[in-house]
């Protein structure tokens, strides 16, 4: 099941997406999305929607330098554990929603990742046990201020700003996520090209990492790491990444007024 958030001619909804192209429809979901979701009989073109960001998260979690590759270019050695940091919710934006770069920083980059989406409240969950708490899948970009990361040794502040967490399109829920292509491209020009399988850190290693650390809650949104080939984007730009399986994720970029 294709899992959206929308803004329809009659209001924000949660939905399922049926069909592809333009027989494409957003069925309307009754409250929220975890479990068995029932719908309310109401349904639209998908054209004649807007897709915003497929989940309201609590939080985002964050795995760093989970490819080796990517490791490499950002200098120094692999850690012996996961590297965790957060992202706040209020960085989340949807499909086609503006990255804003902030005037603070000089160097706003991307970083193209898969994310896992909770969908039950957990905690120390077994990396065997990993799939029975995810909801599902979708696309995230993981926009940091490299100068601010560089200066400041915690990422906080580099990774937070409003606008640094663009996620969708929206949420596949029968996904095998181990072996999937993910590439971003940048006015059109492709700079990351890996595959999930190269993760050092799988994604039941992920949920169990962080569930030992705190409690996941439904709709909270893993990222999983990026490949190598990160870089800076200029205003006017348009950055996509895409995941096979689950399709494209585009932003453009703009400069904060």
């Amino acid at each position: 099941m294709r899992l959206a958030r929308i803004a329809s001619p009659d209001g924000v909804a949660f939905v399922s997406i049926d069909g592809d192209g333009n027989d494409a429809r957003a069925r309307e979901i009754a409250e929220h999305p975890f479990g068995t979701p029932t719908f309310t009989g109401r349904s639209w073109p998908l054209a004649d929607t807007r897709l915003l960001a497929p989940i309201l998260a609590s939080k985002v979690v964050c795995i760093g330098k989970n490819y080796v590759e990517h490791i490499a270019e950002m200098g120094g050695p692999a850690p012996d554990s996961p590297v965790i940091f957060i992202k706040p919710n209020t960085s989340i934006i949807g499909p086609n929603a503006p990255i804003l770069r902030p005037k603070s920083s000089e160097r706003v980059d991307f970083e193209g990742e898969l994310a896992v989406v909770i969908g039950r409240p957990c905690r120390d969950v077994p990396a065997a046990k990993a799939a029975d708490v995810i909801l599902g899948y979708t696309i995230a970009n993981d926009v940091t201020a490299r100068d601010q990361q560089a200066i400041d040794g915690q990422w906080t502040r580099a990774k937070g700003y409003d606008s640094f967490c663009p996620l969708g399109p929206w949420i596949e829920t029968e996904l095998d996520p181990s072996d999937l292509e993910i590439t971003t491209t940048l006015g059109g020009e492709v700079k990351q090209r890996s595959r999930t399988s190269l993760m050092i850190h799988d994604i039941g290693a992920i949920v169990e990492w962080i569930s030992a650390v705190m409690t996941l809650m439904p709709g909270d949104v893993l990222l999983t790491g990026t490949p190598s080939g990160v870089g800076p984007m200029a205003a006017g730009q348009t950055v996509s990444v895409a995941v096979e399986g689950l399709g494209e994720l585009s932003n453009p970029v703009a400069d904060r007024g």
